[in-house]
């Protein structure tokens, strides 16, 4: 039986192809508001689970749903204490786009993705977390890169296998995790609760 994806990200449709995971897709389509206070790791992890929640209330009691959240995180661990730390997700607009990939500029970021799997009488919700190294951007780049509409969907406003790679220096972690969906945890998941074969 298929995973039910609740989300219509291309993104995470192509990791699970990628990975010969079958999935149907029903999009929750519900507010990502972040609560006051509330921890990057918590948000993404809240998040998955009530996308998977709200798709799980609409269909048989024997399927599995597979929810997740993605938020680039500015002012992580390893950075001043003193500065809060950011959630950028996606941009409003263009100058919202610009002023996300400033802030990302020759410094070290941190993305996290919460991932949440219900099923028949259980839910698992875990995350992933990878450092990103971003090159300097001079304004030219950002302007140029904005203009290719590639920033405009993306949480952080950049996509790490798109355009963008070009000033990717360095990653912690896990690559897919940082396209939008950790598959390597995935897989563990479903396999736990056996959604899938071993």
């Amino acid at each position: 039986m298929p995973i039910v994806l609740a989300s219509a990200s291309p993104r995470r449709q192509e990791l699970l192809k990628n990975a010969g995971i079958e999935f149907v897709v029903k999009p929750a389509n519900i507010p990502e508001e972040r609560q006051k206070n509330e921890a990057p790791q918590a948000f993404a992890e809240r998040m998955a689970r009530e996308k998977a929640r709200a798709v799980w209330a609409w269909i048989k009691n024997d399927e599995y749903v597979l929810g997740a959240d993605t938020v680039v995180i500015v002012g992580a661990t390893g950075v001043s204490p003193v500065r809060p730390e950011l959630i950028l997700g996606k941009p409003l607009d263009e100058q919202d786009a610009a002023r996300m990939l400033r802030l990302l500029s020759g410094r070290k970021h941190h993305v996290t993705t919460g991932v949440c799997l219900i099923g028949p009488n259980f839910e698992d919700v875990r995350s992933e977390t990878t450092a990103v190294h971003f090159s300097a951007l001079s304004d030219d780049d950002i302007r140029d890169y904005i203009a290719t509409g590639e920033p405009m969907d993306k949480a952080g406003a950049y996509a790490i296998q798109g355009a963008a790679s070009r000033w990717i220096s360095k990653i912690e972690g896990d690559y897919s995790n940082v396209v939008g969906l950790p598959v390597t945890l995935v897989l563990q998941m479903l396999r736990e609760h056996r959604a899938i074969g071993s």
